[in-house]
């Protein structure tokens, strides 16, 4: 077999795929011929629903720091810098992690993995509360990384082997519609919690008591689908790890839409650390103050949440309906999603000191157009990756987005605004709150370039999607038709 899954035997020029020849068929109608207008049964319905449960107590994990963060920085002495490290750290080894869990989820039982995970990160949250010293608590986030590793790469392959075409899409949204909702959770139930118990430590307990119950549900109610099983790839064989390798990187709809994504997890992974800092400093500095600086983490959280609720499900509606007509309407959605938030965010960061609700609204704008790439993003993956290396290609996605995207872009915001603090200050003189907020402010500029950037690249997919997505179609009707034969050759043999 070659390294892109067809047989060898089979010429891709002659390949009969539903009675046609390959070559006259367009792109959206090679492949396999799935039943989509299927029920979705009880089973399937209760697999999505605890995989979203999870990635909603994921991401709330994640963004419960940022809630909290000017506590941190009080308990341990911190500055930009050092805070900025803590995301960056957790990112790391989530990053370094994925691809051992990628190679892992192609070849092995998911469940198991995603249950020990998930352990994982719950016990090494917990524990990392208690920690008294900012090198321990560090060392521990980074531990909680490693375990939210395994769920984010395995979590979405399943439901593509469950589901095809839109219904997956759809299930995709669902997921996906989590990480906003989740991260909202996390500002405003970090937050709050904080404020209620006096100890922002409690704010980090919340998660891994919900985590335990994901981990019962995962095991006795998640389905572990047989890869590729709706779609008529699950005789696809697997090819070794470096064949798979380099396959992904042959495949420029997959390699340029994670270059976008980059951009994306960037703008995502600066905003969720430092916008509630930064809106605290311009509150301050407001003459007339709509807010109290303690209700921060609860409108920031609750304006993600809304964005989330609102930008997913938009950005996968508009995908199903619109690729009917242009095939290349996925990556177009994003670059545009992309190039809306821009400006969006820019006036946000402009009005922070002067008015919180301009301000708030600008983000709500910002946030919800940036919010319609999420599941798009994941369907376009899974359709231009044959079954076989969907995990691969998940943990492959998320090395790259976050070792370029937000794992240095909260530690880079917090360095660029420290490294300005100097040019901002007279020699002698002690900082305050409006050169604290200028050095954030100038640094956060940084993510409306990254934005148009990221909108360049998915442009750049919309010339590649539609070969890709056929050219994955044509390897699982290869192999389904070859598998066919076979069993044609065997039941002649057993005759004669």
């Amino acid at each position: 077999m070659e390294n892109n899954g067809i047989p060898s035997n089979v010429s891709r020029q002659h390949l009969v795929v539903n009675d046609e020849p390959a070559d006259n068929i367009s792109g959206d109608d090679k492949g396999v011929e799935v039943m989509e207008d299927r029920r979705v049964s009880r089973k399937e319905w209760v697999t999505v629903v605890v995989l979203c449960f999870v990635n909603l107590i994921n991401y709330m994990d994640r963004t419960t720091i940022p809630g909290i963060l000017s506590d941190i920085q009080t308990e341990f002495h911190l500055g930009n810098d050092q805070s900025g490290l803590l995301q960056t750290a957790f990112i790391i080894s989530y990053m370094i992690f994925a691809p051992l869990f990628g190679y892992l989820g192609d070849r092995y039982n998911r469940k198991i993995i995603m249950s020990a995970g998930v352990f994982l990160w719950c016990l090494t949250t917990l524990i990392g509360s208690y920690m008294k010293t900012y090198e321990w608590f560090l060392i521990f986030r980074m531990c909680v990384g490693i375990g939210e590793a395994s769920y984010s790469t395995i979590a979405p392959t399943i439901i593509s082997d469950l589901f095809v075409k839109d219904t997956r899409s759809k299930m995709l949204a669902l997921f996906y519609f989590a990480i906003p909702v989740g991260s909202g959770l996390g500002y405003i139930i970090g937050g709050q919690v904080a404020v209620a118990t006096g100890q922002w430590q409690w704010g980090l307990r919340i998660t891994p008591a919900l985590g335990l119950i994901a981990i019962a549900l995962i095991l006795l109610f998640v389905r572990d689908p047989v890869r590729g099983e709706r779609e008529g790839g699950s005789h696809i064989a697997s090819t070794t790890w470096g064949n798979d390798i380099r396959a992904l990187i042959k495949n420029p709809s997959f390699m340029l839409s994670t270059a976008g994504f980059t951009c994306v997890a960037f703008v995502a992974g600066a905003l969720a650390l430092w916008a509630p800092k930064f809106l605290e400093l311009g509150l301050k500095l407001q003459k007339e103050k709509t807010l109290v600086v303690d209700d921060i983490s609860f409108v920031f959280g609750g304006i993600a949440m809304l964005a989330g609720l609102i930008g997913v499900p938009v950005g996968s509606i508009m995908a199903q309906r619109m690729r009917i007509r242009w095939h290349q309407a996925d990556p177009l959605i994003c670059g545009i999603g992309l190039l809306v938030s821009a400006p969006m965010i820019f006036f946000a960061i402009v009005t922070s000191s002067g008015n919180s609700i301009v301000c708030f609204v600008l983000i709500f704008l910002g946030q919800l157009a940036l919010n319609l790439n999420w599941s798009i993003v994941a369907d376009m993956l899974l359709y231009v990756v044959i079954p076989t290396r969907r995990s691969t290609a998940e943990a492959f996605q998320i090395l790259v987005a976050h070792a370029l995207g937000d794992a240095g872009s909260p530690y880079l915001i917090g360095v660029m605004s420290e490294g300005l603090r100097p040019y901002l200050l007279a020699p002698g003189e002690p900082t305050n709150d409006y050169v604290d907020f200028k050095c954030l402010q100038y640094s956060l500029f940084l993510t409306i370039f990254v934005e148009v950037l990221g909108a360049l690249f998915f442009f750049l997919t919309a010339l590649h999607i539609e070969k890709d997505k056929a050219l994955v179609d044509l390897t699982i009707a290869a192999n389904q038709k070859c598998l066919e034969t076979k069993k044609i050759g065997e039941a002649e043999s057993t005759r004669l």
